[in-house]
């Protein structure tokens, strides 16, 4: 066999072969590009005695596209003019001839994609990737198969959740219908606005937290049996979830009323649970008294939307503070929680956006994640809760018109870590869905 030396050769010299049976799509060739980026150029182009190319026209158009002027080549002169012919298509369709163990494929990519590699470097459509994973990217539950996100992960594990969706909406009945009332502790909130959608409200106008929300929370980023703490707990609806879970849960609330009305339904509903909910009466500032030996495996929370919605006159309530004290409070009592996480543990919160009494937008979204990276935690997910428009509509159409203000449709779901997130995974465990929990509240 004849020893190959590597030529570099300027590419405006090369000749590409007339006849060449294998086409190349600017998508392919931009496919190539992408890779000859990310793994360097690693296989030099075949040509003949008078620089006509052989071998390796998709990687010779993808240097081009690189802005590089000259390519390694090898000399294949010694092949006769029919070896030449055939090597054009023997080259191209040898490669298709090979199978894949998909088994052994899809761990691979499953690593990859765990490394934070791009996967789409690869050279697979998203359909193809689907299919060697075994994802259904509908995520249409039962109908997707055996290996559909919805039945691996409940709902596809996606930045958008959408909580208009009809199983959705069925879910969230089937947990009510276990007997979670958790609008129940308070009034009507004593002052608000109405731009409060980002939280449902419950019959008696107050918001209630979407249960389904809490058990995908749960279920992504907690163990089983883990400890959940819930910093600015509100209604009953967290910890009886978090109870039907399997995972055991503290919350802090401040108004007595409200943790009455939350220990009853707890008792009513999670008697037979191996962890019943629990609640703390008092000022969630002193979380790091009332907590002191508490280690949690994940965080949860609904904080209050600083003035939004006045929850009480008690003078400890935050939601009676003017934004800027209400922010150095939320703050620290965030610091303090996070200071009961264990290492390699997720904290999430689910927030919203508030405007101040002129229309403008605080940030607290911003001022939230900002107190987390502050507490020590990395930011780590964000998805959108899409949630049902309600009177949006009709809000919106009546005061756009005038003020441009977009009506509120949704929530932002904040996901941070505390250590090394691949760790905080492997400690949350497989991620599984009960069969017989989804018969009970669907």
């Amino acid at each position: 066999m004849k020893k190959q030396v590597i030529t570099y050769k300027p590419i405006k010299d090369l000749i590409p072969y007339a006849r060449n049976s294998r086409t190349h799509s600017d998508a392919q060739i931009a496919q190539i590009a992408s890779s000859i980026k990310e793994f360097g150029f690693r296989g030099a182009i075949l040509i003949d005695g008078e620089n006509g190319i052989i071998a390796g026209h998709g990687r010779v158009l993808a240097m081009q596209k690189l802005g590089e002027i000259e390519v390694a080549t090898v000399d294949g002169s010694d092949m006769t003019p029919a070896q030449r012919k055939a090597y054009v298509i023997a080259d191209n369709k040898l490669a298709l001839n090979a199978g894949w163990d998909f088994d052994m494929l899809a761990l691979e990519i499953e690593d990859l994609e765990n490394d934070d590699f791009d996967i789409s470097l690869l050279g697979f459509d998203d359909k193809e990737l689907d299919e060697i994973i075994g994802n259904d990217p509908s995520g249409e539950g039962d109908e997707g198969g055996a290996g559909s996100l919805s039945n691996k992960f409940l709902i596809p594990p996606f930045t958008t959740l959408n909580a208009r969706e009809g199983w959705w909406q069925e879910r969230k009945q089937g947990w009510l219908s276990l007997g979670i009332k958790s609008e129940e502790g308070r009034d009507a909130p004593a002052g608000g606005s109405p731009d409060m959608m980002a939280r449902q409200r419950g019959e008696s106008g107050t918001s209630i937290f979407d249960p389904v929300m809490a058990e995908l929370a749960y279920r992504w980023f907690s163990p089983e049996k883990g400890m959940i703490l819930d910093p600015f707990a509100g209604g009953s609806v967290r910890g009886i979830v978090a109870s039907k879970l399997g995972r055991q849960y503290i919350g802090g609330e401040l108004r007595a009323e409200q943790v009455e009305a939350n220990r009853k339904q707890g008792q009513e509903i999670c008697a037979d649970e191996e962890f019943p909910p629990s609640w703390i009466c008092g000022d969630s500032l002193n979380i790091d008294k009332s907590c002191k030996d508490l280690k949690a495996d994940m965080i949860f929370s609904c904080p209050p939307y600083a003035d939004l919605e006045v929850y009480s006159d008690d003078p400890a309530d935050i939601s009676n503070y003017p934004y800027a004290k209400f922010k150095e409070i939320y703050a620290e009592i965030i610091k303090k929680s996070c200071a009961l996480l264990k290492e390699n543990a997720f904290a999430c919160f689910v927030v919203g956006e508030v405007r101040d009494k002129k229309g403008n937008y605080y940030n607290f979204v911003g001022d939230t994640i900002q107190a987390f990276q502050a507490a020590g935690l990395h930011y780590y997910n964000e998805a959108i809760l899409i949630t049902p428009c309600g009177s949006v509509a009709m809000r919106a159409g009546k005061t756009f018109a005038t003020s441009r203000k977009l009506g509120k449709a949704h929530q932002n779901v904040l996901v941070f870590v505390k250590g090394d997130g691949k760790k905080a995974a492997n400690n949350c465990g497989e991620i599984e869905i009960d069969g017989s929990l989804f018969d009970e509240v669907s």
